[in-house]
């Protein structure tokens, strides 16, 4: 009895605890569609390629055909062909070109792994974020209802005007709107998870407290220069470059010749074979040189083809570079700034609660009105979700530099995680 009471407790403590980034995380890359997609795509890339190496290799055919003639004569004839191309170019390039195209899509694989590492902690830290300004603006709400209760109070007392309990009601008023959007993000916020893990956990495990600013170890442009080396999403279009390039030799080796081996073998047997026929298996073996002369223009025009969907590639890299580099310049000073906005975001907190605090002692002695405390309230709740913020945002622009970098492992993912605290 002891035991099973014991399985129980140990049961409920493991239910109630909270899930951190890296355990969201495991649940993401199970069941995250977008990442699955990603995957099969890649599969199929690589099943193209050999697709593709098949014409290089040996076609073996087996053909059996029967024939019934007026009057009963029958004879079946049973042919086998074995093919092995020795000279191909068109085919030989066309299988280089599939091979870059499925090494682009496995650096997609790793730009969408790294991609969904991103998703899941935007989407963990929104969830995060929403809860936070949810608990400002119920913390905020009943203030105001507190506002409300003394105004009235003072009101009755014949203390006060009846336009102060009015404004503080205002303000109340006001306060529950904020606070039933603040609800409906974090219903959408909890959605958003889920779309990614197929569950909601839950509870999280937030920031800790006294978050330090995370510091860089190079500068923007030793960033940038990694990006243009290690982003898997360039890699992609570099490569979807070069198959486009294996794409044009392929077209222009349409007017070469191709060289193959044959074995053919046939046997023939029935009534209506002759007796010489009947007991031979002829085979023969032969070099087959195909030589094409004209094809209505179709090799010119796919070569011409070719080349504008390499001129594309070319231009669909450059753009992407560019968004690399930008992107990694932005994220950089994001996180450079994260040090200066959460010192800022935090002397903003203290501020607006000393100032509360004055406020509600001069409204007691009678120096401050009521005006005054309603926006100290308020101000106080702006700073707080000012500061909620700034600390998530921290975390997030260091995850997004290396994204851009193209660095987004499990290990970023861990230092991350070890800002955080356990419940």
């Amino acid at each position: 009895m002891r035991s099973a009471l014991l399985a129980l407790a140990l049961l409920a403590a493991t239910a109630a605890r909270a899930d951190d980034l890296l355990q969201v995380w495991a649940q993401a890359r199970a069941a995250d569609p977008v990442l699955r997609q990603a995957a099969a795509l890649s599969g199929a890339q690589e099943a193209s390629a050999r697709e593709a190496r098949a014409a290089l290799l040996p076609q073996w055919q087996l053909q059996r055909s029967e024939l019934h003639e007026t009057g009963g004569t029958r004879w079946n004839t049973t042919t086998s062909s074995v093919t092995q191309p020795l000279v191909d170019l068109a085919a030989l390039r066309t299988w280089d070109a599939s091979r870059s195209d499925a090494s682009a899509q496995a650096a997609r694989l790793v730009a969408a792994e790294q991609a969904a590492r991103q998703r899941v902690a935007t989407a963990y830290f929104g969830l995060l974020s929403a809860q936070a300004q949810l608990a400002t603006a119920r913390a905020n709400e009943d203030a105001f209802a507190r506002q409300v209760s003394e105004a009235d109070t003072r009101f009755k007392a014949g203390l006060s005007a009846q336009v102060e309990a009015d404004q503080s009601r205002a303000y109340r008023e006001l306060a529950r709107t904020g606070t039933l959007a603040a609800e409906a993000a974090v219903a959408d916020a909890r959605e958003a998870l889920a779309q990614l893990t197929g569950a909601t956990p839950p509870s999280l495990q937030p920031l800790g407290k006294a978050l330090a600013a995370q510091p860089l170890p190079d500068d923007a442009e030793a960033w940038a220069q990694r990006a243009l080396q290690g982003n898997p999403e360039l890699r992609a279009l570099q490569l979807d470059v070069q198959a486009s390039e294996q794409r044009i030799a392929s077209a222009r080796a349409g007017h070469l010749p191709t060289l193959s081996l044959g074995l053919d073998t046939t046997r023939q047997r029935g009534d209506g074979v002759s007796a010489f026929d009947a007991g031979r298996t002829p085979t023969q073996v032969a070099l087959r040189l195909t030589v094409p002369l004209f094809a209505g223009g179709a090799t010119a025009a796919a070569a011409d083809r070719a080349g504008y969907q390499r001129a594309a590639a070319q231009e669909q890299l450059e753009a992407g570079r560019r968004a690399v580099l930008r992107e990694v310049r932005a994220e950089h000073l994001a996180v450079t700034q994260g040090a200066a906005q959460l010192r800022a975001t935090q002397a903003a907190v203290d501020a607006a609660e000393r100032a509360l605090a004055a406020t509600r002692t001069g409204l007691a002695l009678g120096t401050r009105s009521t005006t005054d405390l309603l926006l100290a309230i308020q101000t106080l709740a702006s700073a707080q979700n000012a500061q909620t913020t700034a600390r998530h945002s921290h975390v997030l622009a260091l995850l997004a530099l290396h994204q851009a970098a193209g660095s987004l492992g499990d290990a970023e993912l861990a230092a991350v995680n070890a800002l955080l605290e356990s419940r």
